[in-house]
């Protein structure tokens, strides 16, 4: 189920994340290819996280100011990579699912503890361990721990 990013949720997530419209200060031209390449870019409305990484990367931008874009043109995420903004939260049908790994579990809770769980974070640890972003982000999930600070800006 998708819906439209509203005047309600554009208000509720300033309460929650306070993101300049220029993150990253660039020149006005800059912005508006970025808003450009955006545009072009979405599927039904939407543009995927993977998609959006490609922008920043093509520009040369930080993926946070393709975020304040997205969210100056009211564009919602999908297709997140660790799983965030899922109609159904978890990803498990059926059988519990699985302790994960000591290891990763121990990166977690060292992350966890040092306030340091986040987006960015979840991807190194994920490369640390030989897993995907998901799969770490799912580990954090069975363990209780919420990730904050989306490197685009979405939580």
């Amino acid at each position: 189920m998708m819906r439209d990013f509203s005047d309600k949720d554009r208000r509720k997530k300033k309460t929650r994340i306070q993101l300049p419209e220029n993150p990253a200060n660039l020149p006005k031209e800059t912005l508006l290819q970025l808003k450009t390449a955006v545009k072009a870019s979405l599927r039904d409305g939407y543009l995927s996280c993977p998609i959006a990484w490609k922008i920043a990367k093509d520009f040369g931008v930080p993926r946070i100011a393709v975020g304040a874009v997205m969210d100056k043109l009211g564009v919602r995420i999908t297709d997140c990579q660790i799983g965030f903004f899922k109609v159904d939260k978890t990803p498990y049908s059926g059988a519990a699912p699985q302790e994960p790994l000591p290891e990763l579990t121990a990166g977690l809770c060292e992350l966890d503890a040092a306030g340091n769980l986040n987006c960015p974070t979840i991807f190194e640890l994920a490369r640390r361990f030989k897993t995907t972003p998901l799969k770490a982000s799912e580990a954090a999930n069975i363990l209780g721990m919420k990730i904050r600070g989306c490197q685009l800006g979405c939580f």
